[in-house]
């Protein structure tokens, strides 16, 4: 990790890698869980595979969805990382999307208490870094990682 120009977190998910990993490469699941509550999600692709589509949708109400992500995933080596970006969309046409361009790695290592996840995404310059990190970076994908967790751990109870 670059520290001038990515952002990342850490965190240990108290549930089994391969359920950490259906949370993301699942639709129904991770429309669970993928954006801040009380917003909604809605996942219109999610192609899992290196080259496929990931768009979601995104509502704060839950009846009217508009553009959220509009991705395509770089790599996939399951059940330990994904890579994605939102600089191609998901027609493979390069993109400007706001809030800034970024390229997105998951790592998901079994460890004693469950999974040790890992997520640092990478920008361009320290301008689009700083933007992202002013924005809220923090406080949105921490939300969505504990988010994640909560769902995970949930479906481990069961």
């Amino acid at each position: 990790m670059n520290p001038d120009l990515d952002l990342g977190l850490e965190r240990i998910i108290r549930a089994p890698r391969a359920t950490v990993w259906r949370a993301w490469t699942d639709p129904s699941q991770l429309e669970q869980w993928w954006v801040p509550a009380p917003s909604h999600c809605r996942v219109d692709h999610l192609d899992t595979r290196p080259g496929g589509a990931f768009v979601t949708r995104l509502s704060d109400d839950g009846t009217h969805f508009g553009p959220h992500m509009d991705a395509c995933f770089l790599a996939v080596e399951e059940p330990h990382r994904i890579v994605f970006t939102n600089a191609i969309d998901s027609t493979w046409r390069p993109a400007h999307p706001a809030p800034v361009a970024m390229t997105a790695t998951i790592t998901m290592d079994d460890h004693p208490d469950g999974t040790a996840y890992r997520l640092v995404v990478q920008h361009r310059d320290t301008e689009a870094r700083a933007r992202h990190s002013e924005l809220g970076f923090a406080d949105g994908w921490t939300t969505v990682a504990g988010q994640l967790a909560a769902f995970a751990e949930r479906l481990t109870a069961l």
